[in-house]
């Protein structure tokens, strides 16, 4: 009996190492606010990127690759495979940051094909449960709150250098740069799972070159100066340059631990460049920026490499291609379990593999913001046209979209038009419903509502903090009967500050300064005012709830009871 069951064992742990020999690991590298022209490999006269360029030459290029214009939507539909009308997270903050909790993420196909799943870097979908990544699939996790650091969210106090991060929802403390932190801390964890022989999907989502523009003098004095009459934003390119040394320490860190030939290796950005001096230096002769609806707000690089795979590495492949065909195409590469046939991208395993030759002819929509009425920030696309809402371009002959040829073309414009009205249809009733947040769960007990994740007034930066003048409410999931505490602030818990204690840069301490007398919370039936006094940094309540759908809404006062501002972050407990 004792040798069939060590037989047994020796076949299963056999079993498990031609799996992970024969099974490709993914990782998925995004970063934040880089332009198509953010590189030199596409041109760019100045900014030095050898790393990129080398993974560009090797790699399987996508030369019409699209995204949302802004980071969430291009998030959301990255994670999901659906436009992001679909999803919900349409927009950075205003409660419209969380995907709807019924949608499977990228991370849960991979982990429900054996892999194991990690994230290094900048979610932007959402704070607390069930949002947070590690509740949608993905096992270890290292990250920050909200857009970035120095969100409203963020740790106070936080810095690119030295931050506070949250690893696996703890926040703790580390040396270096953000940058260098996410790849250091991916590559150890990537090691980790080679010598399990166990396969892995790892997410690198950077959130530079984002702002703050913030990068180690050695990465940004090259690029101080001009070029041809034009300043060169030194701190922005710097930061993609230490993203670039990152990608070169990757690249010898696969070939060390042999892991690179049998590694599908994914490059892109989230939207257009963010820089308006980067924008004017060079934008690889599109127009638009990041939140445009020209090419340049969200036409990416996406490099594919997979060295084991045969794919047709060198080439590029033209035709129009988005975010949403990411996990079609996972899927289809790795043998991914899970039915993606009704998500709204499609593979493109086939043109990297070079047995087909041409994208399959479609018509999508990008449609992110707040509000999501018709034809808000939207685009059309198909081949290549763009059509936003009465103006028609043709990229083909006028990359720099000049030139509106609606009237020209009344058949394109009309075949986009009724595309889009069929879709906007469809999409928009999913967008309306509402995206909760569950309190009093065993998962995240206590758990804090953020104002960059409430609906109402924009407020998911410093700067509202500051002046704190929005407002808003939270949907809210009660998980169970019970005494819930709820602890008002107006700023973060760890910075120890008060009320009414004026906080910010020069010349923001007078805006700060706001007379909060009274704290009000609101849920359900349960409305209740109290006093607050100059020295307090909190006021409390407890409230009994019920099991089910609600919503918050917590208001700062002045001594007459007049709103001055909503309440940044509530804190709840169920005792």
């Amino acid at each position: 009996m004792k040798q069939i069951i060590r037989l047994c064992i020796m076949l299963m742990s056999s079993a498990a190492m031609i799996f992970a020999a024969e099974t490709p690991n993914v990782i998925l590298i995004l970063t934040d606010d880089q332009g198509y022209g953010d590189m030199s490999g596409h041109g760019n006269p100045i900014i030095k990127t050898p790393a990129m360029d080398k993974l560009r030459e090797e790699a399987v290029r996508l030369t019409d690759f699209h995204v949302a214009p802004k980071c969430t939507p291009t998030r959301a539909s990255l994670m999901t495979g659906m436009d992001c009308m679909r999803t919900g997270a349409t927009r950075v903050c205003q409660g419209r940051s969380m995907v709807y909790r019924d949608i499977k993420m990228m991370p849960g196909y991979f982990a429900e094909s054996g892999y194991a799943t990690g994230m290094f870097g900048k979610w932007h979908l959402g704070d607390a449960y069930p949002h947070r990544p590690r509740f949608r699939g993905f096992e270890e996790v290292l990250s920050f709150r909200a857009w970035g650091i120095t969100s409203l969210a963020d740790y106070w106090g936080n810095s690119y250098f030295d931050p506070v991060l949250m690893k696996n929802g703890v926040d703790t403390k580390y040396k270096g740069y953000i940058t260098d932190i996410f790849f250091d801390e991916a590559m150890k964890w990537m090691g980790e799972c080679a010598e399990k022989k166990k396969p892995f999907f790892v997410y690198i989502p950077t959130n530079t070159p984002h702002t703050p523009e913030v990068v180690a003098k050695e990465y940004s004095s090259p690029y101080k100066g001009k070029y041809e009459g034009k300043e060169i934003p030194d701190i922005f390119y710097g930061m993609i340059t230490n993203i670039d040394e990152n990608l070169g320490k990757l690249e010898a860190f696969l070939k060390e631990k042999k892991l690179r030939d049998n590694t599908i290796l994914i490059y892109l950005s989230d939207n257009g460049t963010q820089n308006l001096k980067a924008y004017k230096l060079y934008n690889s002769g599109m127009n638009g920026k990041k939140g445009m609806l020209e090419d340049g707000g969200h036409r990416v690089p996406l490099f594919v490499r997979w060295i084991d795979g045969k794919l047709e590495h060198g080439k590029d492949i033209g035709g129009l291609t988005t975010v949403q065909d990411l996990i079609p195409t996972l899927a289809e590469l790795c043998g991914l379990k899970g039915d993606v046939s009704k998500l709204d991208g499609t593979s493109l395993a086939s043109l990297l593999r070079g047995t087909e030759q041409e994208v399959k002819e479609r018509i999508m929509v990008t449609q992110f913001g707040p509000h999501c009425k018709k034809w808000d920030s939207t685009v059309v696309m198909k081949d290549s046209w763009r059509l936003i809402n009465k103006r028609l371009y043709n990229i083909e002959n006028d990359p720099h979209q000049d030139n509106n040829v609606f009237a020209k073309h009344p058949e394109v414009a009309k075949e986009l038009a009724g595309h889009y009205d069929r879709w906007y249809e469809e999409t928009k009733p999913i967008w309306d419903k509402e995206r909760y947040t569950i309190v009093g769960t065993e998962h995240e007990n206590p758990l804090v509502l953020y104002a960059s994740d409430w609906i109402g007034g924009y407020c998911d930066n410093s700067g509202g903090l500051f002046v704190a003048k929005a407002r808003g409410y939270w949907d809210i999931i009660v998980d169970k009967d019970g005494e819930y505490d709820f602890e008002l602030r107006r700023w973060p818990e760890e910075s120890g500050k008060t009320f009414i204690e004026p906080v910010g840069p020069k010349g923001w301490q007078k805006k700060s300064a706001r007379p909060i007398a009274k704290a009000q919370l609101m849920i359900g039936e349960f409305d209740s005012t109290v006093d607050t006094k100059p020295e307090d940094t909190v006021a409390k309540f407890s409230v009994k709830l019920t099991k089910g759908k609600n919503k918050v809404t917590a208001n700062l006062l002045d001594k007459n009871g007049a709103i001055l501002c909503g309440a940044m972050y509530v804190k709840v407990n169920r005792k």
